[in-house]
């Protein structure tokens, strides 16, 4: 097997588990909160904010990363088209959720977090 094969499996898989990583850590409410409502936010806002649904939401937005990233590696290593179309379905399911859980959770909060 060629060297740049060998990399271009091995990249996915690694990068699946940094973002397992960052996911699990998100669910435990542990290190920085890689949002971006909380990035944007004042720091007089970031005191005041409920940071529970926005470490959720990212825990998430992770996880389904990282699935995809796995049915990356798996394609990297099967050349099967139907973990491609995955990929793409997850990334696609990501960002709808990304979108709808951000609307939902500023309705609950009753502010507005995402600057425009």
């Amino acid at each position: 097997m060629p060297t740049d094969a060998i990399v271009s499996v091995i990249i996915p898989f690694i990068m699946a588990g940094v973002l397992a990583l960052l996911s699990f850590r998100s669910f435990k409410e542990k290190g920085f909160l890689l949002n971006n409502a909380y990035l944007y936010a004042t720091e007089e806002e970031r005191k005041t904010m409920n940071k529970k649904p926005w470490y959720r939401q990212s825990a998430i937005c992770f996880c389904l990363l990282s699935v995809a990233f796995i049915l990356l590696g798996l394609y990297s290593v099967f050349d099967k088209k139907v973990f491609i179309i995955l990929v793409y379905l997850v990334f696609a399911g990501t960002v709808v959720y990304a979108i709808a859980s951000s609307v939902k959770i500023n309705r609950r909060e009753g502010q507005r977090y995402i600057k425009m």
